[in-house]
């Protein structure tokens, strides 16, 4: 269909038309997903999208919708620096929307959100092409849009203990994976709410976060080679770690707030993370540990001098 009637569409209240099937409707507008047309995504497709789901269209479909849109996760993975990352990162949207509907009205088997997850998971370890924004088709953003998927699965009440502790080692592979790019378009921020949903969820002991925390640190260390440093210093992936960890540590100090409309945010975020003061102590320590010429260490921490 034209541009001109989906426009239509969304300037009659974004319903769904009733002179097509909601099936047709539907593979339209997936397709429209992975056009290099801004509008047509960002305008169209996914808030039409996005607007059915919440207001109930698919639910009695949902399971087959969900498995038909996760495909998409897959479509040219591996490539960087064409187009087909549109596919792949605006799936995560519709996927990140699909999942918070069920986290709402309970929808789904525990079988098929958990196999969506370790597709999503896959998909974001896995993904080369880092991009926020592509001059002339705007945001691709693969990166902030898994992040967003991750902190959709975090909210799962089908995720407990052992598959949110994936998920947080799923943001540290992401983070510690080699590349070239330097992540800069906010995607340390949308990686951080992420893991502060799994912390929130008070399912993952310390025990298991701080060494988490440690692993990450360890990515902002310069190495060296027989007392000398390996080249240009911080490398992108190092870079990209180091702002996560600071970003973090931020948001553990200030607090985060639930996403608006979301059912369950409010009380997930209501009160400060659980083991907040041990948590921010980790980061601190591994923030601190990167640049030791830069921060102080406290009294308690600094070595005792010797008496001979």
């Amino acid at each position: 269909m034209s541009e001109s009637y989906w426009q239509s569409v969304i300037g009659a209240g974004m319903h769904v038309p009733s002179d097509r099937s909601l099936n047709d409707l539907t593979l339209e507008l997936i397709d429209m997903l992975a056009s290099p047309d801004p509008e047509q995504r960002d305008g169209i497709a996914f808030p039409l999208l996005a607007t059915w789901i919440h207001s109930g269209e698919y639910d009695a479909l949902l399971r087959g919708f969900g498995n038909g849109v996760v495909t998409g996760l897959t479509n040219g993975l591996g490539r960087s620096g064409d187009l087909s990352v549109l596919r792949r990162s605006y799936t995560a949207l519709v996927l990140t929307e699909i999942v918070t509907r069920d986290n709402e009205m309970h929808l789904l088997p525990a079988a098929t959100v958990m196999g969506w997850g370790d597709q999503a998971t896959s998909w974001l370890i896995r993904e080369k092409d880092l991009r926020g924004w592509i001059p002339d088709v705007g945001w691709a953003h693969a990166v902030a849009n898994g992040a967003d998927l991750l902190g959709a699965l975090a909210r799962s009440p089908h995720f407990d203990k052992l598959e949110l502790t994936v998920l947080l080692d799923v943001i540290a592979d992401r983070l510690l994976a080699p590349t070239d790019y330097v992540l800069y378009h906010g995607e340390d921020d949308r990686l951080a709410y992420a893991a502060m949903a799994v912390l929130h969820r008070d399912a993952v002991t310390p025990n298991v976060v701080e060494p988490w925390i440690a692993r990450l640190g360890a990515g902002t260390r310069r190495p060296r080679t027989r007392g000398k440093t390996s080249g240009e210093w911080p490398t992108p992936t190092a870079h990209n770690t180091s702002s996560f960890l600071r970003a973090l540590h931020l948001q553990l100090a200030l607090g985060v707030k639930g996403r608006p409309g979301v059912a369950g945010d409010e009380a997930l975020f209501a009160a400060p993370s659980p083991h907040r003061a041990d948590l921010l102590l980790a980061a601190i320590e591994q923030i601190r540990g990167e640049s030791p010429w830069l921060f102080t260490t406290p009294k308690s921490r600094r070595p005792v001098p010797s008496q001979h």
